[in-house]
């Protein structure tokens, strides 16, 4: 086999929201690797992810709400964690003006519930 192709990936959202596949590696399953992204991104790389979500939010809500929540589709799911990385994003855009959050204690001892 010719190493040189790689396999074209497999979309993991939903086919209207194809747009958003270059962020697909933020369709992350827990908080703390929300967190963990946010802290480890640049304002510069947040601030583009956040401005291309928010135009999306309201069309992603509709979408994730045809589903009932305990048997969201694997795409609709992974949607659903893009629109929460989205939300750790925007904290770092509008409140912090920075990726970690700012005069927070050590985030190695922040231990969220998931």
């Amino acid at each position: 086999m010719d190493d040189k192709f790689s396999p074209i990936p497999a979309r993991v959202l939903p086919e209207a929201f194809s747009d958003l596949e270059p962020f697909s590696q933020w369709a992350l399953a827990t908080e703390s690797e929300r967190i963990a992204a946010r802290d480890s991104s640049t304002l510069e790389e947040l601030q583009v992810f956040y401005e291309v979500m928010m135009a999306r939010i309201p069309a992603i809500i509709g979408y994730v709400d045809k589903f009932p929540f305990d048997r969201l589709p694997d795409d609709a799911r992974n949607l659903f964690n893009l629109a929460l990385s989205a939300v750790e994003a925007s904290i770092a855009v509008e409140l912090y003006h920075q990726p970690q959050v700012i005069n927070g204690f050590d985030r190695a001892r922040f231990r969220p519930v998931e």
